[in-house]
């Protein structure tokens, strides 16, 4: 999805700042949550499960981290078992999300770890 730079005043600013959930949103978190352009897809996500078995909680930090390359992807986790990444887009499944962040294929429950190290697939094998 490509990506597009606006100027906003400050009086909108600080409204952005005023909605967003500190240390989870985006200002294009913020906007999409606003202008509703999420709610029209929103259905239980692939992490659903482990939020219902207490394993994950809304807006739970998840990293995936590419050692060979360098990099390193952050997500949180949305009430409803979905992924919002860092730029704000949701993704429904984790494999999705790693798609989403370099295009590329991946096993996603195998590359996002929670902050202690644990792989989703790991959650996944508790329920």
């Amino acid at each position: 999805m490509p990506e597009h730079t606006i100027i906003v005043d400050a009086e909108v600013f600080a409204r952005l700042q005023r909605e967003a959930k500190p240390l989870i949103d985006t200002p294009n978190s913020v906007l999409r949550r606003l202008l509703a352009l999420d709610e029209a897809t929103v259905q239980p996500g692939a992490l659903a499960k482990l939020l219902a078995a207490g394993l994950l909680r809304p807006g739970q930090q998840l990293t995936w981290r590419r050692r060979n390359l360098g990099q390193e992807h952050r997500a949180h986790v949305t009430a409803e078992g979905s992924l919002r990444l860092e730029g704000g887009r949701i993704c429904p499944s984790p494999s999705g999300a790693c798609e989403a962040v370099t295009g590329a294929k991946a096993n996603g429950w195998d590359a996002w770890h929670t902050d202690d190290g644990t792989s989703l697939s790991a959650l996944r094998g508790r329920v």
